[in-house]
């Protein structure tokens, strides 16, 4: 889920030292760049920002947030704040969600659409006050989501500001995230409805009126909710929200604070013991993760990638994720085509999601084509990889309804997918592929 901007939107290098090509679009970079570059990060392309791949290894750094805990720069996301009376009515009015049954303090994954009912992109809508919005698109869709929010807030008494150039975005996902951000998160606001229940006699209270302190909001904040808080000094929205399947947090702050709140995290952490890796070797309590390592978390946590599980050509019931759409509502924008998609389930040309476990250590990748029992060809793979945590091949695949009357596939059915000419076999499975222990 940020940024500073060091090249406007559009502009184009013209070629010479730093190695842009002429004509090449410039690309940003967030305001943690000289960070990684010190730490010796391979970088990528992604979404109009260069970002870190990897600092050293795929897998020590995939196993660190399974094991131990690692940090993320997100800054390549966007924030968009929706504020006013009308902001409820507008964010119902824009996205699939009943953004209006949202408590203060609490956070929904939602989706919007266009008026066909294809996926924009997906988000997560947070309230961090009574009336006001923090929406969080992906990077590459930042600046059409921000313009059809402004559009279709427009006449509810509702402003509707993109500040992803202004705010970063880093993420500490893992096992031990609590424990890293004991004494680098020093209070957050006591909102009821992001908190758990007070254990035993522990007080609700202990930093001041309606405030709580860094330990006890750590412990006690909810999955998917997020408080205005204070981390080393600086103004923060924490959120325990990720897109890695592990428990962790996510840590809102002003772009000029971003190099010394990582700086501080990662001094806390240094500080700590160290975990282990499933060979026994020593895992810092805290590592530098890239990319390459949330994209592996993400799928083995179950999660759709935009451009992969999800795009403008998919509805969400194509995605099996029909759950986020509010057919409830009275009215949104692209209401009537999901409304009449949901009435085609397992209808032809409809699709749906489904999860496939192989064996071995060939995987199938995005793009490989996956058939029935019989041979035929029913869909395709939209990601996969071998599965570092489990050992064997997991894929995403859009496929056919299995039957018009029963479109889900049942777990245990026998698919297969062409990887480079050679039939893998798989089965369905459960989503997710991984869960974490409680």
């Amino acid at each position: 889920m940020s940024q500073t901007n060091r090249a406007a939107p559009g502009r184009t290098g013209a070629g010479g030292a730093d190695g842009t090509a002429p004509g090449a679009p410039v690309l940003r970079c967030t305001p943690l760049h000289s960070v990684h570059a010190a730490l010796g990060a391979s970088f990528t392309d992604f979404g109009g920002w260069r970002m870190p791949l990897r600092y050293a290894s795929d897998l020590a750094e995939h196993h660190a947030v399974r094991r131990s805990a690692g940090v993320f720069d997100l800054s390549h996301m966007g924030e968009v704040k929706v504020t006013g009376p009308g902001a409820a009515a507008a964010l119902d009015h824009a996205l699939v969600g009943a953004i209006s049954k949202v408590a203060l303090g609490r956070a929904r994954y939602t989706m919007i659409v266009g008026a066909d009912g294809g996926v924009i992109d997906d988000l997560i809508v947070y309230r961090v006050g009574e009336e006001e919005y923090l929406v969080v698109p992906n990077a590459g869709n930042r600046e059409r989501v921000a313009g059809l929010l402004a559009r279709r807030c427009a006449g509810f008494g509702a402003r509707v500001e993109d500040l992803s150039l202004s705010i970063a975005l880093i993420a500490v996902q893992g096992p031990r995230a609590a424990e890293v951000l004991t004494g680098v998160v020093e209070s957050g606001a006591a909102m009821p409805a992001a908190l758990r229940p007070r254990e035993g006699a522990e007080s609700g209270a202990e930093c001041g009126a309606d405030v709580v302190c860094g330990p006890t909001l750590l412990r006690r904040l909810r999955y998917y909710a997020a408080v205005r808080a204070t981390a080393a000094g600086h103004a923060i929205v924490l959120a325990r929200t990720g897109y890695t399947g592990e428990d962790g947090f996510e840590l809102f702050c002003g772009a000029e604070d971003a190099e010394d709140l990582w700086s501080v995290i990662m001094g806390a952490a240094a500080g700590l013991g160290p975990g282990r890796a499933p060979d026994g070797t020593a895992i810092p309590a805290l590592s530098p993760c890239g990319l390459a390592a949330r994209d592996s978390l993400r799928l083995e946590a179950g999660m759709p990638l935009y451009g992969h599980e999800l795009s403008e050509s998919l509805t969400p019931f194509d995605a099996s994720l029909g759950s986020v759409v509010g057919l409830d509502k009275p009215e949104f924008v692209g209401r009537e085509a999901l409304v009449e998609r949901a009435g085609r389930r397992g209808a032809e040309g409809t699709t749906v999601l489904v999860a496939l476990a192989g064996q071995g250590r060939r995987a199938a990748r995005a793009g490989s084509a996956v058939f029935d029992a019989a041979g035929r060809r029913v869909g395709a793979v939209t990601s996969g990889l071998l599965s570092p945590t489990l050992g064997h091949p997991i894929a995403l695949a859009l496929v056919s309804p299995a039957s018009p009357q029963a479109p889900d596939w049942p777990v245990g059915a026998q698919l297969s997918a062409d990887v480079r000419g050679r039939m893998l076999p798989m089965s369905v499975v459960a989503s997710p592929f991984y869960r974490r222990g409680r």
